[in-house]
This record gives structure tokens, C-alpha cells and sequence, in this order.
């Protein structure tokens, strides 16, 4: 699905840049064509200025959006969320990084938590990154506590996991 949306940008370079931009953060683009998170309204000029475009380009980028039903209906209930990535640490949770192989393989995600949740620890928070959108997806899992070193010996050892990191 992501990439149909992408193709409809793909003559549009500019555009292109708003519309990842704006499904990477879970923007939404409301009735009136302007992007916002929740209710909180966020200038076209701070976005142009995030991407490197003009303000422009996001002005026509977002009337794109609501002229076509389908990314109407994606732009306007997409959500962002809370990712614990960074504050992890301060509060005392275990920080995993999985870079795969091949980020299309199924099971990564699957085989990883069976692991972790062998160890007995909790895992208060998954997310990829969609290869689609992103050049070098990343599982990222966020547990109950840190991660002990030879979790990471065994998670390498899994298929489609190419690299581990631990914070």
C-alpha cells in the first residue's frame, strides 16, 4: 500500500519528501488541508522548513491529499505515538535494536520477542520501521528492564538478524 502512495508522488520529488515526512511522523492533513498532530496545528512553513522545501510545495502537497479519497481517508485518521526509544534508559527500561537482513522477512519480529520473553522479561513496546518509508528499517523493542549481554549472542544467532544493538 505504501508504495501505490508513493508512486503518486514519484514525478514529484518535492512532494514526495511532505508525504514521508508526514506518514514517518504520523501527521495528519485535516478538511481544511492543513497538517496537525491531534488538534495542534502545525505550520506548512515548519514543515517545508524540516524537508528542505518551500511551503509551498506542502500547501499542494496536502490539497493532493484531499483530492484523492484513499490518502484522504490515510491522512486524516493516521496517529502518532509515544516511541520510549530515547527515554528508555532514564526510566530504568532495556533498549534492543535489531537491523535485519532483509526487513521483508516474516517472522523477525515474532522469533525476537519469543527470545526475549524466554529471558522473562516484558516487552513494554515494539516498532518497526516500514521498508517502504524508511531506507534502514529497524526493529526497535523496548522491555521491562536491561537487557542481559547474552540475550544479545542468542539474538544474532536468529534467522534474518543481521545486527543487534543494546541500550
Amino acid at each position: 500500500m505504501w508504495s501505490k502512495i508513493l508512486d503518486n508522488f514519484k514525478k514529484h520529488p518535492a512532494q514526495e519528501k511532505v508525504i514521508k515526512l508526514l506518514l514517518e511522523r504520523g501527521f495528519q492533513v485535516n478538511e481544511q488541508g492543513r497538517v496537525v498532530s491531534g488538534n495542534i496545528e502545525i505550520p506548512h512553513t515548519q514543515v517545508g522548513r524540516e524537508i528542505d522545501v518551500d511551503r509551498r510545495v506542502v500547501d499542494s502537497t496536502c490539497e493532493v491529499i484531499l483530492d484523492d479519497r484513499t490518502l484522504s481517508s490515510i491522512f486524516r485518521n493516521i496517529h502518532t505515538i509515544p516511541f520510549l526509544k530515547d527515554v528508555a534508559p532514564e526510566l530504568g527500561l532495556g533498549v534492543l535494536i535489531i537491523t535485519p537482513g532483509d526487513a521483508s522477512r516474516t517472522g523477525i519480529l515474532g522469533s525476537v520477542a519469543t527470545a526475549v520473553a524466554q529471558r522473562g522479561l516484558s516487552i513494554r513496546q515494539a516498532v518497526t520501521d516500514d521498508p517502504y518509508l524508511t531506507e534502514n528499517p529497524q526493529l526497535t523493542i523496548i522491555t521491562d528492564r536491561k537487557i542481559p549481554g547474552d540475550l544479545v549472542d542468542e539474538l544474532m544467532k536468529l534467522p534474518g538478524v543481521k545486527s543487534v544493538a543494546v541500550f
